[in-house]
Parts: C-alpha cells; sequence; structure tokens
C-alpha cells in the first residue's frame, strides 16, 4: 500500500475542496452525502433517489433564541417509487441524521422527476467505401439468412468503420 508523500494530496481531496463549497452555497449538501447517499437509503432506493439540496431555515426566521433549526431535504425520485419513498421516510430521515451525526433534517420533499442517465443512443454507423465495403462483402458470402446477413452486415460496418478511423 502506498501512502501520499508529504505535501501530495489525493485527486478526490483537491476536487473536494473545490466542490464542497459551491454544493453547500447552492444546495446545503455536499459531496460526503452524495457520496454515502447508496449506502444511506440502501439498495431499495439507490437507483431511483438522488438528493437535491437542504433547505435551511434562515437564522432570523425562528425568534430571538437565534438557535438551530433543522432543514427541509429535497429528494429527487423516479415515478411511482416516490409512493414507497413516501412510507419509509421516518426511517430515511433517522438515517441521514445519523450520517451527518446531529438533527439536520426533520422533514423530507420529494419530487418525481427521472434521476438515472439516460442512455446514450450511438449513431448509426456510416456506410463503408471501398477496399473495406469490398471485404465485408467477401465475409458474408455464403450466409443466407436474411436477418443474420443484415446482423452480421451491421456489426462488420461497426467495427470496420472504427478500425479505418
Amino acid at each position: 500500500m502506498s501512502y501520499p508523500r508529504k505535501g501530495e494530496k489525493q485527486i478526490s481531496e483537491v476536487a473536494n475542496a473545490l466542490i464542497d463549497p459551491v454544493l453547500a452555497r447552492r444546495a446545503g449538501i455536499n459531496t460526503a452525502l452524495l457520496g454515502s447517499w447508496d449506502e444511506i437509503v440502501g439498495e431499495d432506493f439507490a437507483d431511483c433517489t438522488r438528493p437535491e439540496k437542504i433547505a435551511w431555515a434562515r437564522r432570523g426566521d425562528f425568534g430571538e433564541e437565534n438557535r438551530y433549526q433543522p432543514g427541509v431535504l429535497t429528494i429527487a425520485c423516479e415515478g411511482a417509487r416516490a409512493l414507497f419513498l413516501t412510507h419509509a421516510q421516518g426511517e430515511l430521515i433517522q438515517r441521514i441524521n445519523s450520517f451527518f451525526g446531529f438533527a439536520a433534517v426533520n422533514q423530507i420533499r420529494i419530487v418525481q422527476k427521472p434521476v438515472s442517465l439516460a442512455a446514450k443512443r450511438s449513431r448509426k454507423p456510416l456506410p463503408l467505401k471501398g477496399e473495406a465495403a469490398r471485404k465485408l462483402e467477401a465475409m458474408m458470402d455464403g450466409i443466407e439468412g436474411d436477418k443474420l446477413r443484415q446482423a452480421i452486415e451491421r456489426l462488420g460496418t461497426a467495427v470496420l468503420g472504427k478500425r479505418g478511423r
């Protein structure tokens, strides 16, 4: 196991130092919460939820005592899973507060919207020209099934087209 040399920092430390102040100002959360989110919510909600922001009460909003007030966590959740998340929000608030080590959140606001990134659809490869097209045709000699021939032609076009670039 290698340890960082004196004066060296891991890239995650540098990135967190840059990102955390921005997240704190704009959303009231930090990278530690984002990084641990899957463990906090558990496998039931890890793939369909994402913390959006924590709205903290303003200092002057809660009287002369000027004491700390927990915030409202906004969670993005996909589709019908929001109903199940609503039923589990009491336990989730406890998990989030135990993660922070104090009563950071007293309420959860659920917003239904897509969480997972949409898979990028690859573009259709450009048709082969010249020698590559002749080579693919020669490889496909003897293939009789139309569907199999079309599938192999698509595969060959993608493979030979990338090799030429």
